[in-house]
């Protein structure tokens, strides 16, 4: 019997600090991703806008540039701790190429920018499953990417039995 070529895939799973998106990684690598694939699996993290800050606060206090950086570290900080987290889930898969990506932006926007400037092959997200009135109020990230990405978007829903802290490491509050 000849053997079947397989052809390489990139698949993006965009990843947060929420529960919901690296039981959607899990989820992607027990369910899609075969063993013998040549898939590249690509993880990708989106810091969400810094705030603009006026120069005075209401107070009438300049911001320090010390609390700005310590603002910006902390952003950094969670970003390296979200991508360490999804790293590990990832090193037990043999044969699979992993990178990771980390974007500045409302995580709607670069999710979709990245899936398009890669060219790729899939889009995993988590979802927190909020019901109508919520996600008008707070946006779905799952649901603009499904509306905006070119590529095929698999949404997992985490199911209400199953439950991790992503980022428990508290130092990071400090």
């Amino acid at each position: 019997m000849a053997e079947v070529e397989v052809n390489e895939r990139r698949i993006v799973v965009a990843v947060d600090e929420g529960e919901e998106s690296m039981y959607a990684l899990s989820w992607c690598l027990k369910n899609v991703i075969s063993r013998d694939s040549k898939d590249t699996l690509i993880l990708l993290y989106a810091k969400p806008p810094c705030s603009v800050y006026p120069a005075i606060d209401g107070t009438g206090y300049l911001f320090s540039s010390d609390i700005i950086a310590s603002m910006k570290k902390y952003r950094t900080d969670v970003a390296d701790c979200v991508m360490e987290k999804a790293n590990n889930v990832c090193k037990d898969i043999p044969n699979i190429k992993v990178q990771t990506k980390v974007g500045n932006g409302d995580p709607r926007d670069v999710i979709c920018e990245v899936v398009e400037k890669l060219a790729a092959d899939l889009l995993v997200v988590g979802t927190h499953g909020y019901g109508f009135i919520k996600r008008a109020f707070l946006g779905s990230v799952s649901n603009h990417c499904a509306q905006n990405v070119k590529c095929p978007i698999l949404i997992v829903k985490m199911p209400k039995s199953v439950g991790t802290s992503v980022c428990s490491d508290r130092s990071l509050v400090s």
